[in-house]
Formats: C-alpha cells, sequence, structure tokens
C-alpha cells in the first residue's frame, strides 16, 4: 500500500510541474447498466508505471489502479470491489468498468511514468440512461399514477358512503322520534277517557214498580 501511495504521488506531482505530454484524447459514450472498457495506446518501449485515475470535481485526481512493470496490478481505496479490472497486453492498457450508472461519468486518465516524464491518454466517459431504464421510469410512474387515483377514488366513495349512512341514521332517529311522540299522545287519551262506574245497588232500599 505504501509503494502504491508513492507512486501515485509521484506521478500526480509529475502532473503538477506540467512534465506532461498528451498523447491521445477521446470521447466514450455508453448506456447505463452496460460494462464498457477504456483503452490507452502504449507509447513508449520498455517498462513503464502505468496508472489509471479520474478527475473529480474538476480539481482532485483519484487514483483508481496502478500496475507496475511486473505487471502487478494494485487497486486504490475504493477500487477494490471488483467494479474496476485492469489489464495489459503488448500494445494497449484496458481499464473495464462493470455496470456503470450516472455516477461513473467523468474524465479518465492512463499514465505512463519512466524516465521522469508522465505521458497521459485522456478519455471523457458519458454514461446515458439506457432506453430499458426510461422506460421502466414511465412504467413505475405510470403505475404510481394509477394508484394514486385508485387510492384517491376509494377514499372519496368511502367518504360519501359514510356520508348517507350518517344521513340514514339521522332519518331513522327522527321518523322514531316521531312515532314514539304519536304513541304517548294515544295512551294518554285511552289512559283518560274511563268509562263511568257503574252505580252499586243500595241494600235497604226497596224499589216498587208501578202500572
Amino acid at each position: 500500500m505504501m509503494n502504491l501511495t508513492l507512486i501515485t504521488a509521484f506521478i500526480l506531482c509529475s502532473i503538477s510541474w506540467i512534465s506532461v505530454s498528451l498523447s491521445e484524447s477521446h470521447t466514450v459514450e455508453v448506456q447505463s447498466g452496460e460494462e464498457v472498457t477504456l483503452q490507452c495506446t502504449k507509447t513508449y518501449k520498455v517498462q513503464a508505471t502505468i496508472s489509471w485515475f479520474r478527475l473529480v470535481n474538476r480539481t482532485k485526481a483519484s487514483c483508481i489502479s496502478t500496475m507496475t512493470s511486473s505487471e502487478t496490478v494494485k487497486y486504490c481505496d475504493g477500487f477494490q470491489n471488483g467494479k474496476f479490472q485492469m489489464s495489459s497486453n503488448i500494445s494497449t492498457v484496458s481499464l473495464n468498468i462493470k455496470e456503470v450508472d450516472l455516477s461513473d461519468s467523468g474524465v479518465y486518465f492512463c499514465g505512463f511514468n519512466f524516465n521522469g516524464q508522465t505521458f497521459l491518454s485522456v478519455i471523457h466517459l458519458n454514461v446515458e440512461e439506457s432506453d430499458a431504464t426510461t422506460k421502466l421510469m414511465g412504467v413505475i410512474l405510470v403505475i404510481l399514477g394509477s394508484l394514486f387515483v385508485l387510492h384517491t377514488t376509494v377514499i372519496i366513495g368511502l367518504v360519501v358512503k359514510n356520508r348517507k349512512l350518517q344521513r340514514a341514521n339521522e332519518e331513522k332517529n327522527q321518523q322514531q322520534s316521531e312515532n314514539l311522540g304519536s304513541d304517548d299522545l294515544n295512551y294518554a287519551a285511552v289512559t283518560f277517557c274511563q268509562k263511568a262506574k257503574r252505580r252499586a245497588v243500595e241494600p235497604n232500599v226497596v224499589y216498587a214498580a208501578t202500572r
């Protein structure tokens, strides 16, 4: 790790001192979710230290990986998850990136350092949203919109139903109150309209009939 840090620091210092030769620059476009391979051409005939790094926030160079003269690849902090893979052959140096996303867009540098000088290749990587992603987002928005409409309709239906039930209960209670008042009046009429009592026959009175 210490050697890797020193190598990267040396390369970045070389860049800052403008002892840099720009060998090539091009743009690569890819859709999100796909796999892309960035390549730069070897511009030397002797063994050299090779590094891949990217520009962050337009001011800071972030190390991705470094390959020493023994073809040993070391990955910098944050890039050991297997998403990035550096390789080399006789004529080119490659950086493979799996399942790219929008955050992978940016400026990538391939640097060769030997004899105190750094040779750079600049690659602009543009990651665009895939058609599948766009369609999926459209489907998701349609589903969410349909669910919102359905949810709103259900709520309105429940509110209307609840209002109807409340109104029906109020009418029922009012009708029961009116019926109850009518029954009380009938009961009162029956109570106060009593039959006259028959007069009892007096035992000591003699009744005589005359013709």
